[in-house]
């Protein structure tokens, strides 16, 4: 498995990564111009932020988007992990955590002490997951959760 920063030729494959993931949800319709609108303004701009994406054999495995922002209480530039996603055929294979310890290590490279990303505070396992992976509940928003 390789987990590269994505360009615009690998947004087509996200999105169809993205549409087999929202494809599961019964209440959602995956909007799949929006997706590809989405990718598009992250991956073609890197102020922006990045899409890491892990591949294996000429297929996507799973990706992670990771946006630049400044955190008026920190006061320093934080990545903000918006959105980490694996597929269905490639859980449980130790991508999700590849994936993480990626972003992990692109925030440093970009000077980013901490990482900062939303999780559901009912989704227990996805709480235990970044709890493994050295993450640390924020004391001023349950929401969020910092690595250091």
């Amino acid at each position: 498995m390789q987990i590269e920063t994505a360009t615009p030729s690998d947004i087509p494959a996200l999105c169809g990564l993205l549409s087999v993931l929202f494809s599961q949800e019964a209440e959602f319709s995956p909007d799949t111009s929006a997706q590809a609108r989405g990718l598009a303004m992250i991956v073609g701009d890197p102020l922006v932020g990045t899409v890491l994406a892990a591949w294996q054999d000429g297929e996507v495995l799973g990706m992670v988007n990771l946006l630049f922002t400044v955190s008026t209480a920190l006061g320093e530039r934080v990545l903000l992990l918006e959105d980490m996603v694996v597929a269905p055929s490639a859980r449980g294979d130790g991508v999700g955590s590849a994936l993480l310890q990626a972003a992990i290590a692109f925030a440093r490279e970009q000077g980013c002490p901490r990482i900062t990303l939303l999780t559901d505070t009912v989704n227990v396992d996805a709480q235990r997951f970044y709890a493994r992976h050295g993450f640390v509940a924020s004391p001023m928003k349950p929401m969020r959760w910092l690595a250091i």
